[in-house]
């Protein structure tokens, strides 16, 4: 049953960054309207320096696919474990009604990671 929970967690969370990933090379879902203006400079200034956005989507896509697959979903979570640091700091920092969400993304990468700590053991042994 664990193991059931746990894939569809990870679909979730995968077809999640999947979406945020692509998003950031098609724009397709909008700004919302009430972004705090820190929110707003930060975004702006990430667009504008031009090779950022590409690199976090890449790294959205490739993650959350690689998350959704058990056998690479270790590595998945390795990836995207940046990206989850990034948005919980960004929520902490200049919209905390987000906080909830990124608090929640972060519980899951956690649990990925701790669920296959032994893959981990080879790259600090």
């Amino acid at each position: 049953m664990k193991q059931k929970i746990l894939f569809v967690v990870c679909l979730l969370f995968g077809l999640m960054f999947i979406n945020a990933g692509l998003n950031k090379f098609l724009n397709y879902m909008p700004m919302p309207e009430d972004l705090p203006d820190k929110m707003v400079k930060a975004t702006a200034a990430f667009t504008e320096i031009g090779w950022i956005m590409p690199l976090v989507g890449a790294a959205e896509v490739i993650g959350g696919l690689l998350f959704m697959i058990p056998k690479f979903r270790a590595l998945g979570a390795i990836i995207v474990f940046p990206i989850v640091i990034g948005i919980l700091l960004t929520n902490l920092v200049a919209a905390p009604s987000g906080l909830p969400i990124a608090l929640v993304l972060l519980a899951i990468n956690l649990w990925v990671i701790f669920e296959n700590r032994e893959k981990y053991l080879t790259m600090i042994s």
